[in-house]
């Protein structure tokens, strides 16, 4: 019988599988699901702790590629939808974390904003840390910051929203949504950093990676689906 093309996980839609080979799988991830550590058991929306289950239970989806280890290399924000990506072993999650932290990883997300744009476009270099007032927040701080670079492309705009590409150079917590907050440009549905936007969801989808395999030096680039997510926002492309 064929490998399901999914995970599936109690009380969720399954989610897609986007790529696979002997190292890595990479899932759509969507909205709702946390990256947090897998002792932290305080909701059931820990999408490490219920793969690690599921994978215990030999559910059928773990059992077909005979995975007995699966782990996230990179974090996406709870409500950031796209492209994540898991490895195999222990040594995979060693050697793709180096991947990421060394900036070997070609990262393409789409972001909803409103506001005026600087320029179709432009960098933020502003360097980010903590917010000492605000649990879980991060700001800018020209002095203790570490460094960030996030690349912005303004693709389309639809009455007072923009859809923006964007491609951070580095990988800290929160940075293309306080990049862009900081310009002016607060991206829809952004509770922590926005302005107070209703309901909407989260507008950033991690949509593209692409890296050089470390084990065969194969080009991959793996992409996440955008239509629902452009039409979600009003957005034909």
């Amino acid at each position: 019988m064929a490998k399901p093309d999914f995970i599936e996980l109690p009380g969720c839609e399954p989610i897609p599988i986007l790529y696979e080979d002997r190292s890595v799988l990479a899932v759509d991830k969507p909205r709702g699901w946390m990256l947090v550590p897998v002792s932290w058991q305080k909701t059931a929306r820990n999408l490490q702790a219920a793969i690690n289950s599921s994978i215990g239970a030999h559910d059928f989806w773990a059992r077909s590629r005979g995975l007995k280890f699966l782990r996230y290399v990179h974090r996406l924000d709870a409500d950031t939808s796209g492209v994540l990506l898991f490895a195999k072993s222990p040594g995979a999650v060693e050697t793709y974390s180096k991947m990421f932290e060394s900036r070997q990883m070609d990262k393409t997300y789409l972001a909803v904003a409103s506001g005026q744009v600087p320029d179709v476009e432009w960098t933020c270099q502003l360097k980010l840390a903590p917010d000492p007032r605000r649990v879980g927040r991060i700001k800018v701080d020209a002095r203790l910051g570490k460094s960030a670079e996030t690349q912005f492309r303004l693709l389309k705009t639809h009455g007072n929203d923009l859809l923006i590409e964007a491609r951070p150079v580095t990988g800290r917590t929160h940075q293309i949504r306080v990049h862009l907050a900081e310009a002016g440009l607060p991206i829809v549905g952004d509770e922590l950093y926005g302005r107070g936007m209703g309901d909407l969801p989260l507008g950033l989808r991690a949509v593209r990676l692409a890296y050089l395999n470390p084990f065969t030096r194969a080009r991959v680039e793996i992409r996440a689906p955008t239509e629902m997510f452009l039409k979600e926002f009003g957005f034909v492309l």
